[in-house]
């Protein structure tokens, strides 16, 4: 989405914004440590704005804490606010309807791309990107830790989606047009609220002490 933005004129990025488990400091659901988001938000440029949310989080607690943020970011100066959301008719019309009255415009980049060929062209577009949290109730949990390329597409069972759009799974982003070193990582796998997750470590040869959480 972001690499799809850069390329639309008249478009001004002002930044990047992610919630994060505030009991174990992760992007929520992809369980990606707060380092790597930040490592990956220096190499696009841009600042980041880190939303934490309280684990578990209900819904009314998480509009209250983008509420806030959404409203601030209106008085700034923010026109728009860009999703990655791909076909979810239901997730673009709650977003659509948070943001009617704020004065920020929904923006949808990437909607409607088929997703086939979407995860094609990001591959062949340089992403080099890791799957750090499966569904297994959706997808087997060996493909926690395995590398998003061309290999794993053609092993995903029938109705899974390529993108993961449906939840099978989440990533990290390791390397993009944006950031193209990769970062190092280690696999570590866990299991919690029925997902399995890949941990990720910033650098190679982190102390296992400083990945426990």
């Amino acid at each position: 989405m972001l690499h799809v933005l850069r390329q639309q004129p008249g478009v001004q990025l002002a930044g990047l914004v992610t919630t994060v488990n505030a009991a174990v400091d992760r992007v929520a659901m992809h369980a990606v440590r707060r380092t790597l988001l930040e490592a990956q938000a220096d190499a696009a440029g841009l600042p980041l704005h880190v939303l934490p949310i309280p684990y578990p989080c209900p819904n009314e607690a998480y509009e209250a804490i983008m509420g806030e943020f959404i409203g601030a970011q209106a008085a700034q100066g923010i026109e728009a606010m860009a999703f990655g959301d791909l076909f979810l008719e239901d997730i673009r019309r709650y977003r659509e309807a948070k943001l009617a009255s704020t004065g920020i415009t929904p923006l949808f980049p990437i909607w409607g791309i088929p997703t086939a060929r979407l995860a094609h062209d990001m591959i062949a577009g340089g992403l080099e990107a890791r799957i750090t949290c499966v569904d297994p109730a959706k997808l087997p949990e060996r493909f926690a830790g395995r590398a998003f390329d061309a290999t794993l597409l053609a092993e995903l069972p029938p109705g899974v989606d390529p993108c993961g759009e449906n939840g099978e799974f989440h990533s990290f982003a390791a390397a993009a047009p944006c950031s193209p070193a990769p970062f190092p990582w280690r696999r570590r796998d866990h299991h919690r609220d029925g997902f399995v997750f890949c941990d990720l470590l910033p650098a190679a040869g982190a102390s296992e002490a400083s990945h426990a959480a």
